[in-house]
């Protein structure tokens, strides 16, 4: 009797104890042995063809994660960590998994060797607060008033890896350009970077290198009617969420008519209804009507007589920046407390001009000059569309690691070179503690090599051999006081050597390198935590009742 009291019935299958464990860290291995290819200058693309046919090649680890539909629940969060790192940071996704991962893989070892989970995690955590404190203290150059140059060298850093590394000269100074453009100061007077107000187009044709920046922001949609002029300056735009069309009774209204002539009536209210909305709205002074829902015919026949310009079916995203950028209100309805219809002029956005222009074989609206915040658009070309989707991925990686150069104002040496200084730094101090964290800690540093040692072996250089000279050094620089500038030497991947990469321009955000560590230790420590798992069966039978 006392057995099946030991084991209550689950209606599932039960897992626990190191089986899990082991389970766990292997389907983390695997996750991150498709990513690990892609790091780095030399990492290669990946080609991902989804259930319909669509094909995407990427090098963005977020993306491959994040197409591959992963059903094992301990690999889940690995590709919620990558997705957490796209948001926080914008770039560094394939390292994030990589380090979590191996974290998770030398923590499975220890447990093995008898180790508590506990004294494993409690090592960790005191890791990654020691590392970023030490990153923070003695590994970061502080770039103040930062000049051009460190800021397309982060560009650069964070291009390399993508299809346009060969170009990147051309598109870090795109990148920083555009960045710059949409420098505001909020309320508090921070100076923000808001990246959503730069707006990236894609248009086929031409070569990469014809990319360019626009000064507005461009709708990817043309007027509405061929008679609108093609452009009004000074703008006054106006942003509708509703329908400028004839206006219908509501589904379940019944009208009971007795004399057909009224029918007549009826029709000629319905459109006189329409007509009146939009006269309010030109009365109110607007020459530029955005709206995200149809306009029909016969209201585009007003605002031709008028002379302005009208878009329909412009996307919700572009609408909330247009309104943001031009300081307009998003208007969803004329009625107000009285139940009269008004449009009050306060709601109007103001630009410099609006002008319809071509790109490509496509007609862009483009709004110049706008009041509040100023909007850039890039534009960029190319020959296909894996082409421009990869070049829009590599680009908005660029753009949040230059936000965020340029928000925390600190940067790191690029290329294995933090990796490496830290993996000395807590070895060392590994030494130092006479606890149980010890052996966790040395792991630690352990794990974080394999950032240098994939960089090596993708670009096919005798890894064992770098990361030993390039550990050689942060030693050096670590213990000689004359030999502190040793602490930014990185690999240099073309010519498989150990350069001083803060000097050859190989640079990320320290922000960047810290929020890596911080996530991947939480990832790790979560997935660790973990020793029982129970997959519930769905019953059958129960949808009867």
């Amino acid at each position: 009797m006392s057995i099946s009291a030991q084991n209550p019935d689950i209606s599932g299958d039960r897992q626990s104890g190191q089986d899990v464990r082991t389970q766990n860290v292997v389907a983390c291995q695997a996750i991150s042995n498709i990513v690990k290819t892609s790091l780095g200058p030399v990492g290669l693309d990946k080609m991902l063809v989804d259930d319909i046919g669509d094909v995407t090649i990427t090098n963005d680890g977020a993306t491959i994660l994040r197409m591959l539909e992963v059903e094992h629940p301990a690999a889940k969060v690995l590709v919620e960590l990558a997705e957490l790192q796209d948001r926080e940071v914008g770039d560094g996704t394939t390292s994030v998994v990589i380090v979590a991962a191996e974290l998770l893989k030398r923590a499975n070892d220890l447990v093995r060797n008898k180790i508590h989970p506990t004294s494993i995690i409690s090592g960790y955590r005191l890791a990654m607060r020691e590392a970023c404190k030490y990153i923070d203290e003695k590994l970061v150059t502080k770039v103040e008033k930062l000049g051009r140059v460190p800021l397309i060298n982060c560009a650069k850093t964070s291009m390399s890896s993508k299809l346009i590394s060969g170009d990147s000269d051309f598109f870090a100074n795109l990148v920083v350009d555009a960045v710059l453009s949409v420098k505001m100061t909020n309320q508090r007077g921070e100076i923000k970077y808001p990246i959503k107000g730069i707006n990236i187009l894609k248009a086929h044709g031409q070569s990469a290198r014809d990319s360019y920046l626009l000064k507005g922001y461009a709708l990817n949609t043309g007027r509405a009617a061929q008679g609108m002029p093609l452009r009004v300056s000074p703008a006054k735009i106006a942003c509708l969420d509703f329908n400028l069309q004839k206006t219908k009774m509501q589904l379940g209204v019944q009208v009971v008519v007795n004399d057909p002539r009224e029918l007549e009536k009826i029709r000629q209210r319905e459109a006189d209804m329409t007509k009146e909305r939009i006269e309010k709205l030109l009365k109110a002074g607007a020459n530029v009507i955005l709206t995200t829902k149809g306009i029909d015919d016969m209201a585009l026949k007003y605002f031709v007589e008028a002379g302005a310009i009208a878009v329909r079916r412009v996307r919700k995203d572009d609408m909330r920046h247009v309104a943001k950028a031009t300081g307009a209100t998003l208007v969803t309805t004329f009625a107000d407390m009285e139940g009269e219809e008004t449009f009050d002029p306060a709601h109007l956005g103001s630009a410099d001009e609006v002008v319809e222009e071509r790109i490509a074989d496509d007609d862009v609206v483009l709004i110049k000059g706008t009041k509040t915040s100023s909007a850039v658009s890039l534009i960029l070309r190319g020959a296909n569309d894996y082409m421009l989707d990869e070049m829009e991925r590599a680009l908005h990686d660029s753009l949040c690691i230059v936000k965020r150069t340029l928000e925390s104002n600190a940067v790191v040496a690029g290329g294995g070179a933090v990796e490496s200084a830290l993996s000395v730094y807590l070895e060392h101090l590994a030494t130092t503690l006479g606890s149980r964290e010890q052996l966790a800690i040395a792991e630690f540093a352990e794990a974080l090599l394999v950032i240098p040692k994939v960089l090596a072996v993708n670009a096919a250089k005798d890894a064992t051999e770098l990361v030993a000279k390039l550990r050689a050094y942060h030693h050096t620089a670590q213990t000689k006081a004359d030999k502190k500038h040793f602490s930014s030497m990185g690999l240099d991947l073309v010519n498989g050597i150990v350069r001083n990469n803060l000097e050859a321009g190989v640079i990320e955000p320290a922000m960047s390198k810290v929020k890596i560590i911080q996530f991947a230790t939480e990832a790790a420590i979560t997935i660790l935590r973990i020793d029982d798992m129970i997959k519930l069966v769905k019953e059958d039978g129960q949808g009867d009742e």
